[in-house]
């Protein structure tokens, strides 16, 4: 569990670094809103603060992996989290200021897969640690 949730924080931070390298991340990169026209790895639309976000999920599941607990709070919230993302993403008109992290189609499935596997890390992992630790 404790493992998942610091593997999961790493490649956040790391996806938000990379949202700030010139290369691997392409256009020009916004503070914010949805006129952003950073994409990294050409794909999915950045800015500041979307890297910034990243960045600080990235943080909070390296601090949350100290205990199983907070770290299967961080898979299964963060999960929730990135599934509300994901549906907020679908409804709003994504050239409108309420596009400010701002995403695109392919984030969005991005957050959808990210929501579905945090949740099922979390999940699977509590019954795999409830299951050793009866036996």
């Amino acid at each position: 569990m404790q493992t998942a949730a610091r593997v999961v924080g790493i490649v956040f931070l790391l996806v938000g670094i990379l949202g700030f390298i010139p290369g691997i991340t392409t256009g020009n990169l916004q503070a914010a809103s949805h006129m952003s026209d950073a994409h990294l790895l050409g794909i999915f639309q950045v800015s500041v603060l979307h890297n910034i976000v990243h960045l600080l999920f990235g943080i909070a599941g390296l601090a949350m992996s100290r205990t199983a607990s907070a770290a299967r709070t961080y898979l299964v919230g963060g999960g929730v989290i990135y599934l509300v993302l994901w549906l907020y993403g679908l409804v709003i008109d994504q050239n409108s200021a309420a596009n400010f992290v701002p995403v695109n189609t392919a984030d969005n499935w991005l957050h959808f897969v990210l929501g579905i596997g945090m949740i099922a890390l979390g999940l699977a992992l509590r019954r795999r640690t409830a299951t050793t630790t009866a036996c």
